[in-house]
């Protein structure tokens, strides 16, 4: 009863805590903040200097006292501290701190499925000390199937394929469970690394980590395309140490990223056979959905579809996914609890 007269006063929030973006949901509102999980941080000070959108722009261009640093890796906090003053700037961007103290907010996070208790823990200690009043975990894939409005509770398989910035999570999912889960390591930054060592590669040139996204979102793709595209790679040549500049084309970034997206076609196919044969009759009717950043690099649907001899669809607003996920969980989190992740630290 206290619980939900503090629920009033509360604005719950759900956060896709994310590897290259953090997403927060807010209950009634929708997604409110979308920004780069990335902090610039003082190293003589150790002081926060910026977070987000202020905080991507010195990625690259910080003189040597001055780092931006991403705080997950990997989709797991890599650094505590840094992820938990990262998450209290969020908070409390929607959640004033003279409410905080009246009623602090229930936040749901999304976490990779392959994550350790140790990483569980970690997750929730930097929500709690951020600001939560509780915090409930839920696995990404669940998230994104939610978000991406798949019956998750019907009798009947759903697949879902959430590609991130720093883990591919794939999963089938029935009756509000997950029957068969894979999660790798590889995505969205293991795609830019591919472009980076491909430039020095073939090119003898260094390229910076934000020419590399760019690269991969402009001309990047997994299968042929139909029109050829090409487009500058500007860097800093190996040999004379001077500014770069040479043309590269979809298809040579193809060629790039072939190998991460191999491992992901094929996390995808080891997935289907650990699942029982009725489900895959189920997922051969409705179709595998992909979600993500990632599920938006050029012909990775027409690639999968070919590779896995099932019809493959791409959620509306992919990016969004795990984020509005949280937030429907949110909405009706009592007929949804038992889909969440159960955490023996409460």
């Amino acid at each position: 009863m206290f619980d939900r007269l503090l629920g009033r006063f509360s604005h719950d929030i759900g956060i896709d805590l994310g590897t290259a973006n953090t997403l927060v949901y807010v209950r009634g509102r929708g997604i409110v903040i979308n920004e780069p999980s990335v902090v610039a941080i003082n190293t003589k000070t150790n002081q926060v200097l910026a977070i987000g959108d202020e905080a991507k722009k010195m990625v690259g261009r910080t003189p040597s006292s001055i780092v931006a640093t991403r705080p997950l890796v990997d989709g797991v906090v890599s650094d505590f501290e840094v992820t938990e003053q990262m998450l209290r700037y969020f908070v409390d961007k929607v959640h004033p701190q003279k409410w905080n103290l009246l009623a602090r907010p229930r936040v749901v996070v999304g976490i990779p499925s392959g994550v350790t208790e140790v990483e569980k823990r970690a997750v929730e200690d930097a929500a709690t000390n951020a600001g939560a009043r509780q915090t409930f975990l839920i696995e990404e894939p669940m998230a994104a199937a939610i978000g991406s409005r798949l019956p998750i509770q019907d009798p009947a398989g759903s697949m879902i394929v959430d590609i991130g910035g720093g883990t591919t999570e794939v999963a089938v999912i029935s009756l509000g469970g997950i029957v068969a889960s894979r999660s790798i390591r590889i995505a969205g930054d293991e795609l830019s690394e591919d472009i980076i060592q491909y430039a020095r590669d073939e090119f003898n040139l260094t390229i910076g980590e934000r020419t590399a996204e760019q690269i991969k979102v402009t001309v990047g793709a997994a299968h042929q395309l139909e029109k050829n595209k090409t487009m500058p790679m500007r860097g800093r040549d190996l040999v004379t140490g001077l500014p770069k500049e040479v043309q590269v084309s979809n298809e040579q970034i193809r060629k790039a990223l072939a190998k991460s997206v191999r491992e992901i076609v094929e996390a995808v196919k080891i997935t289907i056979e650990e699942t029982p044969p009725e489900l895959v009759a189920d997922i051969l009717e409705r179709g595998i959905v992909l979600a993500g950043g990632g599920a938006l690099l050029k012909g990775l649907d027409v690639l999968l579809a070919q590779q896995t001899k099932m019809p493959v669809h791409i959620a509306d607003d992919p990016l969004t996914a795990v984020a509005r996920g949280t937030g429907l969980v949110l909405e009706d989190i009592d007929t949804l609890k038992d889909i969440l992740v159960p955490t023996q630290f409460k």
